[in-house]
């Protein structure tokens, strides 16, 4: 037996090392060839936050910011490493370097949920690969936005609740959420997990120390700005339809199919479309991302709780906060990513293959016929819906639940973590 569990302990990080190695050789790779020119870069907006910071500006009071608190170490520190040069270039350098870092981890720690459990080979060499190709599959948007940083800490949060250390990983995850909004779509589920798996009075705890790091966070900047912070927040919620969220891309097939007309209007650092019908469009799915995310919930609610599930619904819901939001650039799979990479057994398969076709997809027009985009042109028009219909099609891979799992629920209510569950397969 200790013969067996020294194999897999070798094993698993065997494939951590292969993951997190790959990815920095594909990191590499992209500033070469296709990949270097024609880039679309958010770096000089993050150096502008740096340099605010560094003449003793306060965020939110003294300069407009649209990230959360916890986004801000992520832009001042590769300016404390590039020091005071005038050329933009070390700063970028640094920046890379910091989220190569970051993204190195984030593919190590999901490879290292994966390989948790007994794995099968097939799955673990297909979440390897993927983990490693990352960069490549994505493009060169990856060098020069911020979110692999709150995609590690994400997924952090999901390995030490996976590991047992349920208070650690609350705190990681109020991190996240500090760092970028989304994950805390992730944090009903963990309750529940928590709660069933640890009973009550622990689930209670690890939310009152989310809330407590959370807090942590926001606080000085409420007191010392809350008009600032409070319209960084209320502007990210009233944005119209960015051009490559699923409502504008519907809008966009309909233009290219029947002569719709279509009319571009720049704000909140992002091209959208304006006009009466894209602002209802965006209010009906902002209402669909509502519904899909209590739908994640309640199936997940349903269900035993388990390991497998957790990941497979964790999943699920950043999946439908992507899908159904108001903007979907881009950087936005790469919240996925690691997310995936940690799913076990056929359905992590299937979402693999999934998210890799989005990725490709989304380099037909990002970042070299982007400004085509703009000018609602066919085939960055189409490639944008078809990118969109794919992540429609992950949510439901992930979503659905499994019929059999769900007959066995009700045969046998008291079932283990490593029990066969809903969206395991």
């Amino acid at each position: 037996m200790s013969c067996v569990r020294s194999r897999d302990r070798s094993r698993s990080l065997l494939a951590v090392v292969l993951a997190a190695g790959g990815f920095l050789l594909s990191w590499g790779l992209i500033h070469h060839g296709r990949y270097a020119g024609g880039q679309l870069i958010d770096t000089p907006t993050y150096a502008s936050y740096a340099d605010e910071m560094r003449a003793g500006l306060v965020p939110y009071r003294d300069f407009a910011v649209e990230y959360p608190p916890l986004a801000l170490p992520a832009f001042l520190i590769p300016s404390l490493i590039a020091g005071d040069e005038s050329d933009s270039s070390p700063y970028e350098r640094a920046f890379e370097l910091l989220m190569a870092a970051c993204g190195a981890s984030a593919m190590g720690l999901g490879v290292f949920v994966l390989a948790r459990p007994r794995v099968g080979t097939v799955r673990l060499i297909v979440g390897v690969a993927f983990a490693a190709l990352t960069p490549l599959l994505i493009g060169s948007v990856i060098l020069s936005r911020y979110d692999l940083w709150p995609a590690a800490l994400t997924i952090a949060a999901l390995a030490a609740i996976v590991s047992a250390r349920e208070r650690i990983a609350f705190g990681l995850l109020a991190l996240a959420v500090a760092a970028k909004a989304y994950p805390i779509v992730i944090l009903p589920l963990a309750v529940v997990y928590v709660w069933r798996s640890s009973g009550r009075r622990k689930a209670i705890g690890c939310a009152a120390i989310f809330a407590a790091v959370l807090i942590a966070c926001f606080l000085p900047f409420v007191i010392l700005a809350p008009h600032g912070v409070w319209s960084s927040i209320r502007g990210q919620a009233s944005r119209p339809p960015q051009i490559e969220s699923l409502g504008a891309s519907i809008l966009l097939a309909a233009h290219q199919s029947i002569g719709t007309h279509l009319s571009l209007i720049i704000s909140h650092g992002s091209e959208n479309l304006n006009g009466h019908l894209a602002a209802r469009l965006a209010t009906v799915l902002s209402l669909l991302q509502i519904a899909a995310l209590l739908l994640v919930w309640l199936l997940f609610v349903r269900g035993p709780a388990t390991q497998q599930r957790l990941l497979v619904a964790s999943t699920a819901a950043v999946c439908a906060f992507v899908a159904f939001d108001r903007v979907l650039s881009p950087q936005y799979l790469i919240w996925l990513a690691p997310l995936v990479v940690a799913l076990p057994a056929r359905r992590g398969l299937a979402a693999t293959g999934l998210l890799a076709l989005a990725m490709g997809l989304t380099q037909i027009w990002f970042p070299k016929l982007f400004w085509q985009l703009t000018r609602f042109e066919t085939v960055p028009s189409w490639a944008v819906l078809g990118r969109n219909l794919v992540l429609l099609a992950l949510l439901a891979t992930l979503a659905w639940p499994d019929l059999p799992i769900r007959r066995s629920v009700r045969s046998a209510p008291l079932l283990t973590k490593t029990a066969s569950t809903v969206g395991g397969q």
